[in-house]
């Protein structure tokens, strides 16, 4: 695999939600790639030390268009959402939200989380299923041990294991753990494009090395990931694939939709807290405001043209 091209996506600090914002890691979307599979954005938190960051505290707020995967490392936050739902996500335990026409939820680190620590993701849902109705799954993948690494397989198929958790198009989430040192060889998908996220380590993915809160993008074509864990001490990774999303979608806050329109409608729904994305029980405050819209229309965007 030494010659396979590795573009490497550099992440930027943003604040998460209202007043009293914590710090992520954001390296979806970019300008230079929208999307990896149907993933459209991927924030990379921790570890925060609740006592000193105030850990994650995000009030009601909506979505449309899309599913949002949380993964922790350490840690737990309450989920509660417009369906009802009440749970906790919990390290190496997917929880996938999605918010099809409308939904709102609330994500709080709990009173006992002294570091926070993991990732936030969300998947574009294609055209034909956008408007697809509220939905929450839960799955808690057990570890599958490999000659230097471990992984656990939370969306698709990844070393004969497969997640249970139904997608909208073809995907693959993992968390990888690599030895110090280890060299392991996966086999993938050749028809996925692939990102890998560094969370821990100095990994080399084919001839590239990667550092911590970088993510290395390989496109389709390759039916082998290599990856060798170039620190003295345990990697941690996050690898992400699917089919190439050959839509183009505006992103906007919370929403996702295939015109200017599409947001305008789903913003103002929000603010006159119309039925569309339900009511979140138990949260004590008020609702996320959305904020104020361009001047400009929102382009839909994709990523650029395969070569």
């Amino acid at each position: 695999m030494s010659d396979t091209e590795v573009e490497i996506l550099t992440a930027r600090d943003v604040p998460l939600g209202g007043p009293r914002a914590m710090t992520v890691r954001r390296t979806l979307p970019q300008r230079s790639r929208s999307l990896i599979g149907a993933w459209c954005f991927a924030d990379h938190y921790g570890p925060d030390r609740v006592a000193e960051s105030g850990g994650m505290d995000v009030a009601p707020h909506p979505h449309t268009g899309l599913q949002t995967a949380s993964w922790l490392f350490t840690g737990e936050i309450e989920h509660r959402d417009s369906l009802g739902t009440h749970a906790l996500v919990r390290p190496g335990e997917i929880n996938l939200m999605t918010g099809g026409h409308g939904i709102s939820h609330t994500e709080v680190s709990t009173p006992g989380t002294t570091v926070l620590h993991g990732v936030q993701l969300w998947v574009a849902l294609p055209g034909e299923h956008r408007h697809a109705p509220r939905d929450f799954r839960h799955h808690a993948p057990a570890p599958v041990r490999l000659d230097g690494a471990e992984l656990r397989v939370f969306l698709g198929t990844l070393a004969g294991d497969t997640s249970p958790v139904p997608t909208f198009t073809p995907l693959l989430g993992a968390e990888l753990l690599l030895d110090p040192g280890a060299t392991v060889t996966l086999g993938v998908d050749p028809g996925f494009e692939h990102g890998l996220l560094i969370d821990e380590g100095t990994v080399r993915l084919a001839g590239t090395v990667l550092e911590p809160a970088e993510l290395g993008y390989v496109a389709p074509g390759h039916a082998t990931l290599t990856l060798t864990n170039e620190s003295g001490h345990r990697a941690r990774t996050v690898l992400l694939g699917g089919t190439p999303f050959e839509e183009r979608i505006v992103m906007w806050w919370n929403f996702i939709g295939r015109t200017h329109q599409d947001i305008v409608e789903a913003r103002e729904e929000w603010e006159r807290a119309s039925d569309r994305f339900g009511h979140v029980e138990g949260y004590p405050g008020d609702r996320l405001p959305a904020p104020v819209l361009p001047n400009a229309s929102l382009t839909p965007r994709g990523n650029p043209p395969r070569t």
